[in-house]
């Protein structure tokens, strides 16, 4: 007997390409527990920006765990598509704000498609589309049709942007799909901060740069709003109770923040702050109270129509401790919008160590960009994020090579969060989350735990007993065991695949399979010893006679594990994708590794009539 050259080959590149694919899960390994070791907060932000790419690839290529053993969250959401349908809407007025407000409550308890929805609302009213949308020449059914498409194209487009923001956060092999018309289900695995990724995924991602009004315009329009409000010409009974007086806020736990400079007083400047030089504020119990009086269609009808009122998106620290927001005043109309950003990547200013976002733009952006900055020289742009201002630096020069910063950004999760929002893209309409479940890492651990255990106790069972009933023989099918299993998990590592519970159910079953297949030959090789044969032909007839018998159990196994995949959901197809993975191997550890191995046992002497029990 000798060993074939292209044989020892292949299982050489095959355990090389293994180790090679299970190195990152290694790694990764590694690099947590030393993050986890450190002391400090700073130590460890300091460690993963040192190692920021190290961390990043390791984990990118390691074996994901699903959400079933890693915890995670499971999560359904809606594209709001009477928000999409309505920024279609090219002559907006009162009549059709009503009709989307009665389609928005219409769709909160019902599954229609939206569109249905709004034809409907049309239809009862008697009133055209082509009065709202597109051409006036289009027919209602033209229209209805171009909705349609538009609604169908925005929950594909959703969940290609969610997929690519959880892709470049890094959850392993999330499952995305889509339920009825609106809907999107989501599963990730390994999710720890549950409020981040739900920002992550409600965002749209709106980024739009907007010229300041100066200080004083500011200050006239928002004495404007106080006086119209204290004096009732906005309809005061529309405002809830706790916006006309001050007592009335404290009664509600909103405490006015601290008067004007001017002295006034009234239902707007109760809840504001403004300093010497002009710049306005909102404590931070006042936010909300501020940011739904700003939205209401009565008051923001008192603004100039080429401006709009705006909050930061972050505190400020006065002298009194408290934080406050600035209150902005803006052009309505974006000078440029995020979509020119070609690059964002979270970083850290010059001046300290504070978090920033750094954005390039595409030749349009960048020419546009060049115009803006160099047209508004000592004037304040606003980096507007989904409606909260980010930062309003002051315009100090042209800017030619359309670069940008987003600063104001507490955390370098945050800035990190930006990043990939900016670069997935935005969502076409705002999306909201209408049920989560979270499963506990606990829970994981629990399930992780059970399921090593059962791998390792059949690992050793079967091990012991064909190094018990085999002898000799046993080792190889042992050692065949061993780099079956190392396939399995590598091939999962590789593409990128999870391994969930039924995964680790599907390895088992594998072990008893290739297991099952050493069996026969074995046995096949016990009866040709029998028959007076030498070991090297009793080896030879042995792996001839059981061949097709083991070829005939794997491909019906993997006949069926194909057919579970294709019409199986979750758990099962992860169960079906170990199973035809182990299959494969144990085919090839059966028929090409062992008889390698009895090959080398044999020129070693090693091998006997007495070596298979």
């Amino acid at each position: 007997m000798k060993n074939k050259p292209f044989n020892l080959l292949l299982i050489a590149l095959v355990t090389l390409v293994s180790l090679w694919s299970l190195w990152p899960t290694w790694r990764d390994y590694s690099l947590s527990k030393q993050l986890g070791s450190f002391a400090s907060g700073a130590d460890s932000l300091k460690y993963m920006i040192s190692h920021r790419d190290e961390l990043d690839n390791a984990r990118k290529k390691s074996l994901k765990l699903g959400l079933d053993l890693k915890g995670g969250m499971h999560l359904v959401m809606e594209v709001d598509q009477a928000d999409l349908f309505e920024q279609k809407a090219w002559n907006k007025d009162a009549r059709l704000q009503a009709i989307m407000e009665r389609v928005r409550q219409k769709a909160a308890s019902s599954d229609v498609p939206v569109i249905d929805l709004l034809v409907s609302e049309f239809r009862n009213k008697q009133i055209r589309l082509s009065r709202y949308f597109y051409d006036i020449r289009n027919s209602d059914s033209e229209i209805t049709g171009k909705l349609r498409k538009e609604s169908e194209d925005a929950l594909v487009r959703a969940r290609e942007i969610i997929r690519n923001r959880i892709d470049q956060y890094g959850v392993a092999e999330p499952i995305i799909t889509t339920q009825g018309s609106r809907r999107l289900i989501i599963e990730l695995a390994g999710i720890s901060d549950e409020n981040r990724v739900r920002n992550l995924l409600k965002g749209t991602a709106k980024l739009e740069f907007k010229l300041l009004r100066e200080p004083e315009v500011l200050l006239r329009v928002l004495d404007k709003l106080n006086s119209s409000l204290a004096s009732g010409v906005t309809s005061p009974s529309r405002l809830p109770a706790d916006s006309v007086k001050a007592d009335s806020l404290q009664e509600e736990g909103l405490s006015p923040a601290l008067k004007p400079s001017a002295g006034s007083a009234g239902p707007l400047y109760d809840a504001l702050t403004i300093l010497q030089n002009g710049s306005v504020y909102v404590q931070e119990d006042s936010r909300e109270f501020v940011t739904k009086l700003f939205q209401r269609s009565d008051v923001s009808a008192l603004v100039p129509q080429d401006s709009e009122l705006l909050l930061a998106a972050k505190p400020d620290q006065l002298q009194d401790g408290r934080n406050y927001y600035p209150v902005f005043l803006v052009r309505k109309t974006a000078e440029l919008t995020g979509g020119v950003i070609t690059e964002a990547k979270a970083s850290f200013s010059a001046e300290g160590a504070q978090p920033e976002v750094l954005m390039d733009m595409n030749s349009e952006g960048t020419a546009k960009w060049a115009r803006i900055t160099g047209a508004n020289i000592g004037k304040r742009i606003a980096i507007v994020l989904d409606g909260a201002v980010y930062s309003a630096p002051v315009v100090q020069s042209k800017i030619p090579n359309g670069n940008s910063v987003i600063n104001g950004i507490e955390s370098v999760e945050e800035a990190k969060d930006l990043e990939i929002v900016l670069k997935a893209g935005a969502l076409p309409a705002p999306v909201r989350i209408l049920e989560e479940r979270t499963v506990g890492p606990s829970l994981g651990a629990d399930y992780i735990r059970a399921g090593m255990l059962s791998m390792a106790w059949g690992f050793l069972a079967v091990s012991i007993f064909m190094l018990l009933y085999y002898r000799t023989a046993g080792i190889a099918a042992d050692v065949a065991l061993v780099l079956n299993i190392l396939v399995v998990l590598s091939v999962l590592a590789g593409f990128s695949a999870s391994l969930s519970l039924p995964g680790i159910a599907g390895i088992v079953l594998t072990m008893g399979m290739a297991v099952d297949a050493n069996v026969l030959i074995n046995e096949r090789i016990r009866e040709e010893l029998a028959e007076g044969k030498s070991v090297a032909s009793a080896i030879g007839a042995g792996y001839e006679k059981a061949f097709s018998s083991i070829l005939d159990s794997h491909v019906t196994t993997l006949a069926s594990a194909y057919l579970l995949y294709t019409f199986g959901i979750g758990p099962v197809q992860g169960f079906a994708v170990t199973l035809m993975i182990g299959t494969a191997t144990s085919l090839f550890t059966a028929i090409v590794v062992t008889k390698e191995i009895f090959t080398f046992m044999f020129s070693r002497n090693i091998l006997s009539v007495k070596s298979f029990g």
